[in-house]
């Protein structure tokens, strides 16, 4: 059956999720609809995408120019910096282990936006709408988004990709658990004297993680969460004085420091939707999870919601938005998500907690696959894809046993 109007989709939201999915169902052959602003330029943050997420880029013909403005993580490192009784061993993580050259690519957001802004442009089947979604319609045949100037578009399927208070999802009648951490992360790049040897360092601290993360030449971002009030009161230092801050926390790693202009603060919390579509209504992107930033998760998270939505609006063309299509995705998303989310907010408690038990707990673990090559190798490989650590380690216990 052929596409047409009547089978358009509609995309609400235009981060990068929501642009990545836009274009994924365009390539499938699906006319969409997307609506929402161009994304500010302001946005100082990076992004760290792990090589899966690459390659799902490289389809849509944006990683080619993006490559030169980023820099590969190869080796990436957690360091216990609490002051605890118990501390955790220094646990280092070796891409050329599992014969990688790289993780991925560490980039600027706004560099990451204007790409996929482009490659959104160069798309005939993507009607590109500049305004917000004021009201939504769920039917049992459509859906209808009602548009700021008071239009309206019409789709089999709505994807939300309008963030963690998305209002797509709230129409849909998706209910949340929400959780709010006392943290706040301090988000910022800076200049070092050192080289950084495309080494990523993930400093532990009672506060939460300090996250070093390469960018190209002597430069660097950085992830520093801390209590909400610590973050007021970096903000209000001086360039000099929280350059100091950064060097001393880092342990002068990467020498002298200088934080670039553009910091900005995020309250940290925990959202998780009961399913992940409803209503001819699909979550992706931190509509469908939200957590702390630990293991550089998120949008990585977003890329593989939208490959998997794609992959079943492919089997689903003649009606992308039914009640077996959603279910379809909604038992594809949920062990990855909930699987992803439990772990990095474990970790997260585990670093708040001052219980002696917990602390012990993530010694043991970090100790444990630090120092065990296979266990190391097997986390690396479900980081860059869930299923792919366990699927090798099968392979090798095959091969082991015909020998």
């Amino acid at each position: 059956m052929g596409t047409g109007q009547d089978e358009r989709i509609i995309v609400a939201g235009t981060g990068p999720t929501g642009l990545i999915a836009a274009l994924g169902l365009a390539v499938i052959g699906m006319p969409v609809t997307l609506v929402g602003p161009a994304a500010s330029r302001e946005d100082r943050r990076t992004t760290a995408l792990m090589t899966p997420a690459l390659a799902e880029l490289d389809k849509l013909g944006v990683l080619a120019d993006l490559a030169p403005r980023t820099a590969p993580l190869k080796v990436m490192r957690i360091v216990d910096a609490t002051r605890r009784l118990i501390r955790s061993p220094v646990v280092t993580f070796r891409a050329a282990e599992i014969g990688e050259d790289h993780f991925g690519l560490n980039m600027p957001n706004r560099e990451l936006n204007a790409a996929l802004e482009a490659a959104v442009a160069r798309r005939p089947a993507i009607d590109w709408q500049h305004d917000l979604v004021a009201g939504w319609v769920t039917g049992s045949d459509k859906v209808t988004a009602r548009l700021g100037d008071g239009t309206t578009v019409e789709g089999l399927l709505a994807v939300a990709a309008d963030g963690r208070l998305s209002p797509a999802r709230e129409a849909a009648g998706i209910r949340t658990s929400v959780r709010s951490y006392p943290q706040a992360a301090l988000v910022l790049n800076f200049e070092h004297d050192r080289g950084h040897g495309f080494i990523s360092t993930e400093f532990h601290t009672e506060t939460g993680p300090f996250t070093q993360v390469p960018l190209p030449g002597n430069r660097s971002s950085l992830v520093w969460v801390v209590k909400p009030k610590t973050a007021e009161e970096l903000m209000a230092l001086d360039d000099a004085s929280l350059s100091i801050r950064i060097e001393e926390q880092m342990q002068s790693m990467l020498g002298r420091i200088a934080v670039e202009p553009g910091r900005q603060v995020y309250p940290l919390g925990a959202t998780l939707p009961a399913r992940f579509a409803r209503n001819r209504i699909a979550l992706v992107g931190e509509a469908a999870h939200v957590f702390p930033p630990i293991g550089a998760q998120g949008l990585n998270l977003g890329i593989r919601d939208v490959r998997d939505l794609v992959a079943t609006v492919a089997e689903n063309r003649s009606d992308p938005g039914a009640d077996k299509a959603l279910a379809a995705y909604d038992g594809k998303r949920r062990p990855d998500v909930l699987a992803r989310a439990g772990a990095v907010n474990l970790l997260n408690l585990s670093l708040l907690s001052d219980m002696l038990p917990a602390q012990l707990a993530r010694s043991a673990g970090l100790g444990i696959v630090g120092g065990l090559a296979p266990l190391r190798a097997l986390f690396m490989r479900e980081g860059l894809q869930p299923g792919s650590g366990f699927a090798r380690a099968l392979t090798d216990l095959r091969e082991q046993i015909r020998r």
